[in-house]
């Protein structure tokens, strides 16, 4: 579809960086919007605007709303709003700074940079796959195709909002001298696959990641398009979390079930990683190789 932001449907890129924005106080963020759409869009970056930008303009996006915190069995996850995600795709990190830099005044004076995460392919696999740095595949059984259209892109609702999608992302720390201390059996209870060849363990327990978050269990089926990245700084290390929708209704049935608020069962990933920011963003339609923001008004 090339009304699509082709970055979400194309495979994770060797590096990227994660940029999260506030809008600042008071300030107007149409122009900022308008040097953005101007600026072009391609396969390099994929950029997301936070319901905070809608109310500000007066408009509305219908299905997009505020992460939400939830509290399960003993498990916090926070809700950080932001106003503006864009997440830049490449396999050269050093042009990707500069090209952040450049983003950043380009979006001046009505957004301020509030946090950048340097992602990270880990691992390939030989089917081009990426690794979290658990080790373990990440990305499987993700929609492909016709059907990773279907679950993230938005159509049938109007030439402002279709090929549009809306993308759920949480940075979570892992803890890997916890996990590296569990025996091999017991890490592979944690996912619900073998590290070894990736096979689900048909014997693993109800709070193996696959269990908990099997999209075709749901009803309706919750099917989401993950662009998940490890990352790594001298803060620690873990896994930047993206999931592409065409609702949020399906990442939050899938964080839901994770936290144990259905059925008092916590994900076993909880035992050595944690979410510690978690936001919603709309991702415009692209008309003529620039962002569509018509829905907004501009």
């Amino acid at each position: 579809m090339n009304t699509v932001q082709p970055g979400i449907l194309l495979p994770v890129p060797d590096c990227c960086r994660f940029l999260t924005f506030g809008l600042v106080h008071g300030a107007d963020p149409a122009g900022s919007l308008i040097a953005l759409r101007d600026h072009g869009l391609g396969e390099d970056m994929v950029v997301g605007i936070g319901p905070s930008v809608v109310s500000a303009l007066g408009a509305e996006v219908a299905g997009l709303r505020s992460f939400p915190s939830m509290v399960g069995p003993g498990v916090d996850i926070p809700a950080t709003p932001a106003a503006l995600w864009v997440w830049l795709r490449g396999d050269d990190l050093g042009k990707l700074v500069h090209q952040a830099n450049k983003l950043k005044s380009l979006v001046a004076p009505a957004f301020r940079l509030d946090e950048v995460v340097d992602g990270f392919k880990h691992d390939e696999t030989p089917e081009g796959m990426g690794r979290d740095l658990s080790g373990y595949e990440d990305g499987t059984e993700n929609p492909e195709d016709d059907e990773a259209v279907a679950a993230a892109v938005l159509s049938g609702v109007g030439p402002a909002l279709d090929g549009s999608s809306f993308v759920a992302a949480q940075k979570w720390i892992h803890d890997l001298s916890v996990f590296d201390h569990l025996g091999a059996q017991e890490r592979d209870h944690v996912f619900g696959r073998r590290l070894t060849d990736n096979e689900e363990l048909e014997d693993a327990p109800e709070s193996a990641h696959v269990k908990r978050t099997a999209q075709e269990d749901f009803e309706p089926e919750a099917f989401v398009v993950r662009r998940s990245m490890p990352w790594a700084d001298a803060s620690g290390e873990g896994l930047e979390f993206v999931a592409f929708g065409a609702t949020l209704d399906s990442f939050e049935a899938l964080l839901t079930r994770m936290s144990g608020l259905e059925d008092g069962t916590v994900d076993a990933l909880f035992r050595f990683s944690r979410p510690v920011t978690g936001a919603y963003f709309w991702c415009p339609p692209v008309q003529d190789g620039q962002l569509n923001l018509t829905a907004l008004g501009v």
